[in-house]
């Protein structure tokens, strides 16, 4: 006969397995392939500045409908676990709605989530350029796109994905998760803002820190709003500003770092 498990032991068991599956199809999985990246930087001859990490690149070179395609499945898969996490919330009763992430207040989303944009990207930006200059950071390159009709629409959509798959399993479910498996509201935090950091880590010491500070920013802010919809709306706007921004000024101004 099978042993048997108290009801409350067994929905923590498969609360555990269900956050840790989510993120090993997620961020969890990105962020031992960052660390990965940054041992290979870290042991490649040469300084860390000298070195490149690119975040948009192309996946067909000199074929732009292909390249088109293959941007747009990237960008359609990696939105996959956000609809995970939609179905495991749905089956738990509540939803995305738990989390704030729903169409009930687009107005007052978007309005803190550019007030919150304007605040981390001015202090981002200067944090990387100072941790790249130090030797800290590799250097980043948002874009490396053909110049094609489609290159902004697919760096907005790029922008539009990072930040709904981030802010939806880093902060509302990873918080949510946490919460109903007993750790307590630090730990959660910290927990959460690590992992943000993790993914980050290809970029370097500099991208690892800069973000977990970001991290712990939107736990407190997700804690006081109870919504995610600010920060997606916040990290997309530093998103498109990143790659947007980058496209039209790079090699264009001297204090922009390029490869």
């Amino acid at each position: 006969m099978a042993d048997s498990f108290p009801q409350e032991a067994v929905s923590q068991r498969i609360l555990r397995s269900e956050a840790v599956l989510v993120l090993a199809l997620s961020l969890g999985a990105s962020g031992v392939s960052a660390l990965i990246s940054f041992v290979g930087s870290l042991t490649k001859p040469g300084g860390l500045k000298d070195q490149a990490a690119t975040l948009n690149g192309s996946y067909a070179p000199g074929r732009p409908w292909l390249d088109l395609a293959w941007q747009l499945f990237g960008i359609a898969t990696a939105l996959v676990p956000v609809a995970l996490v939609a179905h495991l919330l749905i089956r738990e009763g509540a939803g995305l709605r738990v989390i704030g992430f729903d169409r009930t207040r687009p107005g007052q989303d978007l309005a803190r989530g550019t007030v919150v944009a304007a605040g981390i990207g001015s202090a981002g930006l200067a944090f990387y350029l100072v941790a790249r200059a130090a030797g800290f950071n590799l250097t980043v390159v948002p874009e490396s796109l053909p110049e094609v009709w489609w290159k902004f629409p697919v760096l907005i959509l790029s922008a539009l994905q990072n930040s709904v798959l981030e802010e939806v399993i880093v902060v509302g479910y990873l918080l949510r998760r946490l919460g109903q498996l007993g750790w307590t509201p630090m730990a959660a935090l910290v927990a959460s803002s690590v992992l943000r950091g993790s993914y980050h880590l290809y970029q370097g010491i500099g991208g690892f820190i800069g973000n977990m500070v970001m991290g712990i920013v939107f736990v407190l802010l997700y804690r006081r709003w109870q919504r995610v919809g600010p920060l997606v709306a916040a990290h997309a706007l530093l998103d498109i500003g990143a790659f947007v921004g980058y496209a039209l000024l790079a090699g264009k101004v001297d204090w922009l770092p390029t490869p």
